[in-house]
């Protein structure tokens, strides 16, 4: 498989160490040193796109493969207000495009057990819900789009309205918790407290090559697929 790497930060550069271990092909790496290589001369030598880049670019970087007509996956965190529009195109294109907020294997089931758990907790008025989320100190968007996605789905079973960045007195808000410290992969933990107990679930990123892994694996999927994907489809959830 022919990849083409937009966004060659960390994470890029994990993607490409994968992908090179599993046999694949880097025909294009697009950092910030050379953005004018991202054309559609370029990217017609890939067979799928890999968009790792920043909130700020990762719409269009997005439309710019969905408009040249290449697979794309993005796991860009930040922008997700777009992604309805991004979806959009890709039908009007009859394209190929999958967003996760997380590819890690591990999220990805931890976010069934997380809507098991907040199905199970929608009704139990006596138990307050709060999530954590600890990054690395470049990471540009707070919360986390994998955090964010567990709200999301703690919101959907009904136990809270909204979910906020700043603790208030709300009964109806999740407050979503978020620290960037050193060079932390990734850590969320989910945690209901009540005056007698607490549940907590928590998942704990020992480093990218999850990420990276996902992603990769990701990109093999969509090949020569048209259609809107997530990791559920890849890991088959």
């Amino acid at each position: 498989m022919k990849i083409a790497l937009i966004g060659y930060g960390k994470m890029g550069k994990a993607i490409e160490q994968i992908a090179i271990q599993q046999g694949h092909e880097i025909v294009l790496k697009i950092g910030s040193s050379n953005l004018s290589e991202l054309n559609s001369g370029n990217i017609e030598k890939a067979d799928v796109a890999i968009e790792f880049s920043k909130p700020e670019v990762a719409f269009e970087n997005v439309v710019f493969c969905l408009n040249n007509d290449t697979p794309v996956v993005c796991g860009t965190t930040g922008w997700i207000e777009k992604l309805p529009e991004a979806e959009k195109l890709c039908i009007v294109k009859n394209g190929s495009f999958l967003y996760a907020s997380n590819f890690s294997i591990g999220v990805n089931i931890f976010f069934e057990i997380n809507k098991r758990l907040a199905k199970l907790m929608s009704d139990r008025k006596e138990y307050d819900v709060e999530i954590e989320e600890t990054h690395h100190i470049h990471k540009k968007d707070a919360p986390s789009g994998t955090a964010i996605s567990l709200a999301r789905e703690i919101i959907e079973e009904g136990k809270k309205k909204k979910w906020v960045k700043v603790q208030s007195n709300s009964a109806e808000d999740l407050f979503i918790k978020s620290i960037r410290t050193g060079e932390v992969p990734g850590t969320h933990v989910v945690t209901y407290s009540s005056e007698n107990d607490a549940i907590e679930i928590k998942h704990t990123a020992h480093n990218r090559m999850g990420f990276a892994a996902g992603a990769v694996a990701s990109a093999q999927f969509i090949k020569n697929k048209t259609g809107i994907f997530t990791m559920k489809d890849v890991l088959g959830l």
